[in-house]
């Protein structure tokens, strides 16, 4: 796995071990980011089953302003810690150890950084952690999502994730190999008078 663009362009990182945790492709997260260009630049970026770091990194490799990593695997823990010490990254990030659902939950209860990208790559076979966690976004934890926001899920091409959740509508999808992105935007709420 490498970096493939901006300052820590063709850096190697590391992955950890093992199946349980499937880092973004290259070419995948090439795709993601040409997408991402016009919007990472000084964003909040909150990366959601962080694994290893790789989206997270690239996002601060290319301009993010801050990036929240959520993991709760110790081994993969270790491996984004290790990769972040391996750049000399020291400063623009968090790491919040524990479950995703946790983190939006207790969050949402208080006034947190809001993010302007989220992305989020749970593991292929916790079919239902896209469900709940893009239902969270949209719903209990839209509070999260800075105005214009947009939600990036990573799944399986065969996998068919709703067109809405709670307050998100999907507005794009790329396939590529067996892996397909979906993007989702928060709808704006309008009031009555």
């Amino acid at each position: 796995m490498r970096i493939i663009a901006g300052s820590f362009r063709s850096r190697t990182l590391n992955a950890p071990a093992g199946l349980d945790t499937r880092p973004t492709s290259d070419r995948l997260r090439e795709t993601l980011f040409n997408v991402l260009a016009p919007r990472i630049q000084g964003a909040a970026f909150l990366d959601l089953y962080a694994g290893s770091g790789a989206v997270g990194i690239e996002a601060l490799s290319r301009g993010a302003s801050q990036v929240t990593f959520v993991e709760r695997a110790p081994a993969a823990l270790s491996v984004l810690r290790a990769n972040l010490e391996k750049l000399g990254v020291t400063a623009g990030f968090r790491i919040q150890p524990g479950s995703v659902k946790a983190f939006l939950q207790r969050s949402n209860t208080r006034q947190a950084l809001q993010f302007d990208l989220v992305f989020l790559d749970p593991p292929y076979d916790l079919a239902k952690e896209y469900a709940g966690t893009l239902d969270l976004l949209g719903g209990e934890a839209s509070g999260l999502l800075a105005p214009g926001a947009m939600v990036i899920a990573e799944h399986r091409r065969k996998e068919k994730l709703a067109d809405r959740y709670g307050q998100m509508t999907r507005t794009r999808l790329l396939e590529q190999g067996d892996a397909a992105l979906s993007f989702y935007a928060a709808s704006p709420i309008f009031h009555q008078d």
